[in-house]
C-alpha cells in the first residue's frame, strides 16, 4: 500500500537546497547522505537528489519526480509487474536497494518519473 507521495527534486547543490528549505520555509533536514537529502516540517516533506551533470535544469520534463512511500515495495511491484514490463525499454527499473537506505522501483509515464520506495535497514536487501 502507498502511504504518502512526496516531491523528489533534482538540484545542483543539495546543501543550498536544504539551507533554503530551513531558512525560508522552516523545514529540518532529517536525513542527509551523499547525493540525497530528506527535509520535513510537520506532515510535509521534500526529497532532494543530485541532478546528473548533463541534466538541463531548465527542461521541466527533467524535473517532474514523485516519490511514493510504500509499506512493501516488492509486493507493490509484484502486483503490477505484468503491466509495468509492457512499458517501453528504459521506462521502468525493478526493485533495488539505494545507498540512502531505501528499496525502490522506478516507472516513467510521459514526463513523470514515479519512484516507489520503502525504508530499509543498513545492509538489508530485498529478494
Amino acid at each position: 500500500m502507498i502511504r504518502d507521495a512526496t516531491a523528489l527534486l533534482p538540484v545542483r547543490d543539495i546543501n543550498a537546497a536544504c539551507a533554503f528549505m530551513r531558512d525560508c520555509l522552516g523545514f529540518e533536514t532529517t536525513y542527509r547522505s551523499d547525493g540525497y537529502a530528506y527535509c520535513e516540517s510537520g506532515q510535509g516533506a521534500v526529497r532532494f537528489i543530485n541532478a546528473p551533470p548533463d541534466a538541463d535544469m531548465h527542461d521541466p520534463a527533467r524535473q517532474i519526480v514523485i516519490y511514493l512511500d510504500c509499506d512493501d515495495v516488492d509486493t507493490l511491484w509484484a502486483t503490477h509487474q505484468a503491466e509495468i514490463v509492457k512499458l517501453p525499454d528504459g521506462h521502468y527499473r525493478a526493485p533495488f536497494d539505494r545507498p540512502y537506505n531505501q528499496r525502490e522501483f522506478h516507472v516513467i509515464h510521459g514526463p513523470f518519473l514515479f519512484m516507489a520506495g520503502q525504508a530499509i535497514e543498513d545492509g538489508a536487501s530485498g529478494p
